[in-house]
């Protein structure tokens, strides 16, 4: 059997908690047997929520947190003054070599800061950005970053690439993954002024297949593996590009179940139909690891129900394996 992989799961983040974030836990600890789950939360609430429920003793362990940060409170105050909450205590058993990983659905901006200050950066790494990967036609890319850092330098976009580069081909296995920048036009005189500063230096940055400038009806289509900007236009095309996928896939049922005629469709087309909804079923895909850390931190979506969360759980095996933190650190050590 491979070496254990010890996960601290934030059971009392995002809306869903702590009720499917537990069984999200106990899904991932039967799929794999070399995992060992770290529920961080209320006594009370993981007693509660783990009655009545069969698991291995051995692979999942309770830690007793009394406090919890909610999602409204200032990021840096709550890392500060709530010392013995889920967040701060799950971040910590990372920093500590104790854990391997943390995931949690909770405040973004806590994981964000306390990823930071807690787990701390790699030498050299300026700033991590948020890497969630997502479905295209021809498989799958990431977009970094998509909610860590708003404003960001022309530096910063090509360690994006670089990190962004060494994930897709480590733990995705996509071998020389194409990088883009996300840009209003093809042309390579189009942009702002981030985008046109930055466009040269990736297309002289060595270890990275820089293709050029991606727009974002191209996304979709598999334009690259891996595509970098700051996280305010990041976050912007991932929401847009979540919100229709959901649009699209609830006008589809409509559709094959507002008459005879589409319930009769359906039933023919049903496991073909199955089969590619769920290709491009984002909770596939697990959460957006925290890049550029000494120690892996997973962001779920706050809406994450329990196969989002056992996915996140299971991708911390091929981030362990794969020492995705120590070659980020020895590739940046070469620049």
């Amino acid at each position: 059997m491979s070496e254990t992989v010890n996960v601290a799961v934030d059971a009392m983040g995002g809306d869903n908690a702590p009720g499917e974030i537990v069984l999200g836990a106990l899904e991932a600890l039967k799929e794999r047997e070399n995992i060992k789950v770290h529920l961080l939360g209320i006594k009370e609430a993981l007693d509660r929520e783990l009655s009545g429920k069969e698991y291995p003793g051995d692979r999942l362990e309770c830690v007793e947190c009394t406090e919890v940060i909610d999602t409204a409170e200032p990021p840096v105050m709550a890392i500060r003054t709530r010392k013995d909450s889920s967040i701060v205590v799950g971040l910590k058993l990372v920093h500590d070599g104790v854990c391997d990983a943390f995931v949690s659905a909770g405040s973004t901006g806590a994981v964000l800061v306390g990823g930071q200050f807690i787990v701390g950066r790699i030498k050299g790494v300026e700033r991590p950005p948020l890497a969630p990967a997502f479905p295209t036609t021809t498989g799958m890319s990431i977009l970094l970053d998509c909610g860590a850092n708003v404003d960001a330098r022309p530096s910063h976009l090509v360690q994006f690439a670089q990190m962004g580069s060494i994930y897709m081909e480590h733990v995705v296995g996509i071998k020389n993954p194409r990088v883009g920048i996300l840009n209003i036009g093809a042309e390579e005189e189009k942009g702002n002024a981030l985008v046109k500063e930055t466009f040269p230096l990736l297309k002289s940055c060595t270890g990275i297949n820089f293709i050029g400038s991606v727009e974002a009806r191209d996304i979709p289509e598999g334009a690259a593996e891996v595509i970098v900007c700051e996280a305010f236009a990041g976050n912007i095309a991932l929401k847009m590009y979540e919100g229709v996928g959901k649009t699209m896939l609830k006008e589809i049922k409509g559709a094959l179940t507002s008459s005879l005629a589409g319930k009769i469709g359906g039933l023919l087309i049903k496991p073909t139909l199955k089969k590619t909804l769920k290709k491009f079923d984002v909770s596939e895909y697990g959460g957006a690891p925290l890049l550029g850390l000494n120690g892996l931190v997973v962001k779920t979506h706050g809406s994450s129900t329990r196969k989002e969360i056992k996915n996140s759980i299971l991708q911390c095996i091929t981030f362990k394996e794969q020492e995705i933190s120590k070659r980020i650190k020895e590739s940046l050590e070469k620049v």
